[in-house]
């Protein structure tokens, strides 16, 4: 990985968890990797009073709780490149003060004028902090580029994220805004294109021609813990599916690009966002379905329902759990389903993309259930990281009796390569001025375009209902009802918990 110029990074919401669990920790990694700037320093800002000592004591904490691995030597050396003050950053007046004590790190550890502002705060404060930075000229790049990081949610529906967008365009030209999904950032995410464009044995079937149907799933295992008020003003689709799975959509559906670089790949994504086949409001019942996880017992725990935890109504229409049939009308793609599916309080943590292929025209060694289910590439994003392929084998024996087995690999099988977290990668893309895994605008424009029609049926149609499922399962009983072949299911990769725990095929 290249070095990037020296430069500074400034947080803003530094005391926040975001930045103790996955920023600090990734930024120190890079950092014992020699992978960061010579010249480096990290800015903290945020609405808890600390001091210098006390901000590198709690990113210290939060290195030894959340890195794979924590060494003393490495990491004191790195604790000295942070710095923090207090700002509240909805008082243009603060910024001066701000500005000062940036100025006067650049000078201390030599950065000079590269910045990286990343808002690592609440969307209310997305337009303002951006705002009142180009009032201070923080976004003047006369002594150096200046870039400027935002976390997702990017708007809460179409007309919001238009706003937003045009706030941000006021001030910031487009190569300087950074709209993050960590999703991007895995390297199983990443390895999707590999596996398309660098295998002649992949690329030739990956179209409407022996592709049947195409899903994916990101399922988690927890509920909404603490973040029940949040997560009643986002829901599985805003908080999922807008960003991190269309994402997945795009990477998978794409063409190939003209060229590795961020313009090709990006311009390739959007294109396939532009191809999705419109959902009409008064069609969203049959193309897409809602649930709510239930109260449940899970090994012997009492699992509460969604309506039961803190902060949510207790006759909320939130959808916990989310299902949408769509189609891409391109060449490519013409007649091929997609169906995507996310969740909490399933029966665990996994992320996958699943190519299903065409059975045979003719079943002649395998009953016709078997043969349309054994023919699945499965590329796993998150846990236990690789590729499984699925197909048929004969049993040993006489006769012809077909058992569906797997071929597959595993990351952790490359036992000499450090696996990067998402946050290094996407980090350091932001240092070197590569945008390749970040959203454009077009496609965040695009995508809340395809949501709007499903956002507004459930919003304005009662009569729509809300499933209501057991945690611990796999979604409400009818989820496979939205798959068009009566003879298909969705891949089920583990047990339901509430049976004798939790096995998972790759």
């Amino acid at each position: 990985m290249n070095r990037p110029e020296n430069s500074i990074l400034v947080i803003f919401g530094a005391s926040g968890d975001l930045t103790k669990r996955k920023l600090i920790p990734a930024l120190c990694a890079l950092n014992m990797q020699n992978i960061l700037p010579e010249k480096f320093a990290i800015f903290g800002l945020g609405r808890t009073k600390l001091s210098h000592d006390d901000f590198r004591d709690l990113m210290n904490e939060g290195i030894k709780n959340y890195s794979d691995s924590y060494d003393e030597k490495n990491v004191k050396p790195f604790l000295k490149k942070l710095f923090y003050q207090y700002i509240d950053a909805t008082h243009q007046d603060a910024y001066k003060n701000m500005t000062t004590k940036l100025q006067e790190i650049r000078k201390e550890m030599g950065v000079g004028g590269n910045t990286v502002f990343y808002l690592s705060t609440p969307p209310s404060l997305y337009a303002v902090i951006p705002k009142n930075l180009a009032k201070h000229n923080l976004n003047n790049e006369n002594d150096g580029w200046k870039r400027v990081i935002v976390e997702k949610p990017f708007g809460y529906d179409l007309k919001s994220a238009i706003e937003l967008n045009h706030s941000l365009h006021e001030d910031w030209n487009e190569d300087q805004i950074y709209r993050i999904d960590h999703y991007l950032g895995k390297e199983t995410v990443q390895n999707v294109l590999v596996t398309r464009f660098s295998n002649g044995i992949f690329e030739p079937l990956w179209n409407r021609n022996y592709v049947h149907h195409v899903e994916i799933t990101a399922a988690e295992f927890i509920g909404v813990e603490k973040r029940g008020g949040y997560y009643e003003k986002s829901g599985a689709l805003r908080d999922m599916v807008q960003n991190h799975l269309l994402q997945l959509v795009g990477l998978t559906a794409m063409e190939p690009p003209s060229a590795m670089d961020s313009n090709s790949i990006r311009n390739e994504t959007v294109k396939v966002f532009q191809s999705l086949r419109p959902i009409k409001e008064d069609d969203v019942i049959n193309s897409a379905m809602r649930g709510q996880y239930l109260a449940s017992t899970i090994k012997g725990e009492k699992i509460k329902g969604y309506r039961e935890e803190a902060g949510v109504d207790p006759n909320s229409k939130t959808e916990t759990f989310v299902i949408i049939k769509f189609y891409i009308d391109n060449w490519r793609w013409g007649g091929v389903p997609f169906y995507i599916r996310t969740g909490k309080r399933l029966p665990t943590r996994v992320t996958e993309a699943v190519i299903h292929f065409k059975p045979t025209p003719h079943y002649l060694f395998a009953k016709k259930d078997i043969c349309e289910s054994c023919n699945q590439l499965v590329i796993r994003i998150q846990p236990d990281e690789g590729i499984l392929l699925k197909f048929g084998m004969k049993v040993p024996g006489s006769g012809f009796e077909v058992q569906n087995v797997n071929m597959d690999f595993h990351y952790s099988d490359l036992c000499n390569q450090k696996i990067p977290t998402a946050y290094e990668r996407l980090l350091h893309d932001s240092l070197l001025g590569d945008s390749t895994l970040y959203a454009r605008e077009d496609a965040v424009m695009a995508a809340w375009k395809f949501l709007e029609p499903v956002l507004n049926a459930w919003k304005n149609n009662p009569k729509i209902p809300v499933y209501g499922y057991p945690a611990g399962t796999w979604g409400p009983e009818n989820a496979d009802n939205l798959i068009e072949d009566p003879t298909m299911t969705w891949r089920y990769p583990c047990k339901n918990l509430s049976n004798d725990g939790v096995f998972c095929e790759l």
